[in-house]
């Protein structure tokens, strides 16, 4: 087994250190297991666990004050799995798997996505929202009227970026996986690149990727598609993710940040002031 996760592309962490200890354990978490299905969720669960990424709890706030989730999975047969718009479900990620396993879809979203990821035995109900969270939404006095009056609210707030992620490869399979709260007051419902397939993640024989960053730029270019097209072209992990992030720079002039994993290794490229990333093998 061996996996590469990410604990999203911006800015500087204020505590780079703590932060790295996390992804650590998710990187070793996923290498314990043994089909790379198991090792992307089992590390995506450990940081959509943590506060300190935007996943899960602690995820970004939306217009409405609400933590949405979303989440996507594809294995290297290019069986797939997503979510968005999940209020209360912390374990994205595993949302995203029960739509790959038990559904004939790739992709069902908010109240229904919630419901699904109940009936399998995903926990629900979840207050994703830090102390810390609902402190700066409650300072940032957000309008009580209907999505007129949160455009313009959010006009001068909207942005930051952040999510994770994971790619495993064990035995000749893949697995890609991509987990988010989304970004800072975005209008409530807002879904950007993460569960969308060949953007947030994409996975074929070849290997597989996770991009974080921008996510409206992001999904423009496909980027994670990008990256395993270049995989398929002959180029190794390393450089099919710097050559997708110095692709997606010259197009959008936006950041992100791309994992990425072949049966030879794993590589990582960003444009932005940070990501941090972390590998395991067993």
């Amino acid at each position: 087994m061996q996996i590469i996760v990410h604990g999203g592309a911006g800015s500087q962490p204020d505590e780079p250190e703590p932060r790295q200890a996390v992804l650590d354990d998710a990187a070793e978490a996923g290498a314990a297991e043994s089909d790379p299905v198991d090792a992307v969720e089992a590390a995506v669960n450990v940081l959509e666990a943590s506060d300190r990424f935007n996943a899960g709890y602690g995820g970004a706030v939306q217009s409405d004050g609400r933590v949405r989730t979303d989440a996507g999975l594809m294995t290297s047969d290019r069986e797939t799995g997503a979510v968005a718009s999940m209020d209360g479900v912390r374990d994205a990620i595993s949302a995203a798997r029960v739509v790959l396993e038990e559904t004939p879809h790739i992709f069902v979203s908010g109240e229904h996505a919630v419901d699904l990821a109940a009936e399998f035995g995903v926990e629900t109900d979840v207050d994703l929202l830090t102390p810390e969270k609902r402190e700066s939404y409650e300072d940032e006095d957000p309008p009580e009227a209907g999505p007129k009056a949160h455009l313009d609210w959010l006009e001068e707030r909207f942005g930051g970026h952040d999510t994770v992620g994971a790619v495993a490869f064990e035995d000749g399979k893949f697995a890609a996986a991509t987990s988010t709260g989304g970004r800072s007051w975005a209008l409530a419902g807002r879904v950007g690149d993460v569960p969308q397939v060949g953007s947030g993640f994409y996975c074929t024989p070849a290997g597989g990727a996770s991009a974080t960053g921008a996510g409206e730029d992001i999904a423009k270019v496909t980027l994670s598609q990008r990256a395993v097209d270049k995989l398929e072209a002959g180029a190794d992990a390393q450089t099919a993710a710097e050559d997708a992030i110095a692709e997606f720079d010259e197009l959008t002039g936006s950041s992100a940040g791309v994992i990425v994993c072949d049966e030879e290794g794993t590589g990582a490229a960003f444009n932005s002031d940070g990501m941090q990333t972390s590998t395991a093998t067993r």
